[in-house]
């Protein structure tokens, strides 16, 4: 697929999520499938939740067709990409199940590790996504790891108006750009394009006053997805790039795992201690917030070009200065708030 083709194929993806999120929304509604606010909610009125159902079999869909018709699949193989989407789509019809019935974290996180480890079965031997720098099974290992953890902390993340389609189409875009800029196989051009246009129609609905959520039906198919496109930019020898590209969402999600197991919490239990949480606590909004995101997200994607075109120290200390700043720059909201 040239890149003639990616402006018609983002707006097609980008006008079928708008349509079909709406329609979502109206059988949402219809069925009274609501998310309602506790005392750990960041949203204070009971709002549909299910957003994923349109979102997920769209990008799945349209990348399947793209393949189909002969683009370039990210490690080569089209069967490979098509078997990952297969899983995605097992896994949104697991986390829609969680979703209504709140299922136990164990059967959860089986069906994600049994996920991942095909999916890293289905890398190619030579495909190292660390660089070179370990043995193949050592490499596959905790690459494989880090899939699953990324998985869960994309989840994890969810938790304002507009952060999940804010994150996915900056990575989505980070990817499209990176291609075709001729930094990253041409591979990369479609899966970029389908997941930018896709979140851009999602946050139609999802920007601040959201009118639905993403829930655990969009959020941990998407982590899988994108999760895959970026082992496999690492395994394509852009390592660098692919944890840039992530950085802030690698960041918060990881310490603030950490604070919570030091302070004796139970990971999986809910929670508002994300970074950007504390400041939508400290009178930040969610659209401010998730905007600060997406223009650190920016700067990101700029690092990240810089690294894969070869300046990867410099990309890797820019992304880390621009994380640090938004970290920081959160916390300090609510330090401010906190003050007596």
């Amino acid at each position: 697929m040239t890149d003639a083709f990616a402006l018609p194929l983002f707006a097609v993806t980008a006008c079928a999520t708008v349509f079909l999120t709406g329609r979502v929304l109206a059988w949402l509604r219809l069925r009274q499938i609501l998310d309602r606010p506790n005392e750990r909610s960041s949203h204070a009125l009971p709002t549909p939740r299910g957003g994923g159902l349109a979102v997920v079999p769209l990008v799945v869909g349209i990348w399947t067709l793209a393949l189909a018709a002969g683009a370039p699949a990210p490690l080569g193989a089209p069967w490979v990409t098509v078997s990952i989407l297969a899983a995605a789509a097992v896994l949104a019809a697991v986390s829609w199940i969680d979703d209504r019935r709140q299922l136990p974290p164990l059967p959860r996180l089986t069906v994600q590790a049994a996920a991942v480890a095909l999916g890293m079965t289905l890398l190619p031997a030579e495909a190292l996504v660390l660089d070179g720098a370990l043995p193949v099974w050592l490499d596959h290992t905790l690459a494989g790891v880090g899939w699953l953890w990324f998985v869960n902390l994309y989840n994890f993340m969810d938790g304002i108006d507009g952060i999940t389609g804010v994150e996915t189409g900056s990575i989505g875009g980070g990817l499209a750009i990176l291609a075709l800029a001729g930094l990253a196989p041409e591979g990369f051009l479609v899966p970029g394009v389908v997941l930018v246009a896709a979140a851009m129609g999602f946050l139609l609905w999802n920007w601040h006053p959201a009118r639905l959520f993403m829930g655990d039906v969009g959020s941990v198919p998407l982590g899988y997805v994108v999760g895959f496109l970026l082992i496999a930019l690492a395994a394509s020898g852009h390592l660098a790039a692919a944890v840039i590209l992530a950085l802030y969402y690698l960041v918060d999600a990881t310490v603030t795992l950490l604070r919570r197991i030091v302070r004796g919490e139970k990971p999986w239990t809910p929670h508002r201690s994300h970074f950007y949480q504390l400041a939508v606590r400290g009178g930040l909004g969610h659209d401010r917030a998730s905007a600060a995101i997406a223009i650190v997200n920016a700067g990101l994607i700029g690092c990240a070009v810089a690294a894969a075109a070869g300046h990867g120290l410099a990309g890797l200390a820019g992304a880390a200065g621009l994380v640090v700043l938004l970290c920081g720059g959160f916390l300090r909201i609510w330090l401010r708030a906190e003050r007596p």
